[in-house]
């Protein structure tokens, strides 16, 4: 039995999915699930493990759809939030059409000239250019949206909000200003503010590196 509508039991997990404990625990060993995920309690029949409903099922999901055409330590590099190797300049990502001239003179007139960037940056830019192509936001407003992911991503010690890749960014709109912000678990947000779209970061992360390893295929 589920433990509220945040946490799902390990026993609803296996039999939900139709994945196996020894499956599960291989994921785990291997990377793919986190360990902090894995929360043990005390529950009606002894001691039972609990994980986060919405992100375990989601990670699954991802697992099950992409485990048939990687193996699986290209797997967990693929959904770790940051990638093993970063191969690309700032020359590279144009040419290979990895993210636009836009998105990048963009990414450098705000964040500055870092060449070659982090995978970050790289992130931030790809979420921005995805953003702009679909006519969601102004190019005023992919700004904001970069120094929003730049400061989101940046190291804990400086006392930033949340790791790279990690959680979901929120972009909104009040009264024809635009806002944003990267959050895990909750947000409650001005009521006033229209929510313009929601976007799941560790899904970005998986996006553009599935990009960036089929321009290198």
């Amino acid at each position: 039995m589920t433990q509220g509508s945040e946490e799902i039991s390990k026993k609803d997990l296996l039999e939900l999915t139709g994945i196996s404990y020894g499956q599960l625990y291989r994921w785990k060993r291997k990377g793919l699930i986190p360990e902090a995920w894995f929360v043990k309690k005390a529950a009606f029949t002894g001691q039972e493990t609990f994980f986060p409903r919405i992100e375990i099922l989601e990670r699954v999901g991802r697992i099950q759809g992409l485990k048939e055409d990687l193996p699986l330590d290209q797997l967990a590099d693929l959904l770790s939030p940051r990638p093993a190797s970063l191969p690309f300049t700032l020359v590279e990502l144009r040419e290979k059409n990895i993210v636009s001239t836009t998105a990048l003179e963009l990414m450098v007139a705000t964040l500055g000239s870092e060449d070659p960037p982090g995978f970050d940056r790289i992130l931030a830019a790809w979420v921005t250019d995805g953003l702009l192509k679909a006519g969601t936001i102004s190019l005023e407003e992919g700004a904001l949206i970069l120094r929003t992911l730049a400061g989101a991503c940046a190291p804990p010690d400086q006392g930033e909000l949340a790791p790279p890749g990690q959680g979901d960014l929120l972009f909104l709109r009040k009264r024809g200003v635009g806002f944003c912000l990267v959050v895990q678990g909750h947000a409650f947000p001005d009521p006033e503010a229209r929510l313009v779209t929601t976007l799941a970061l560790p899904a970005q992360v998986a996006a553009l590196k599935l990009a960036i390893k089929g321009d290198q295929a």
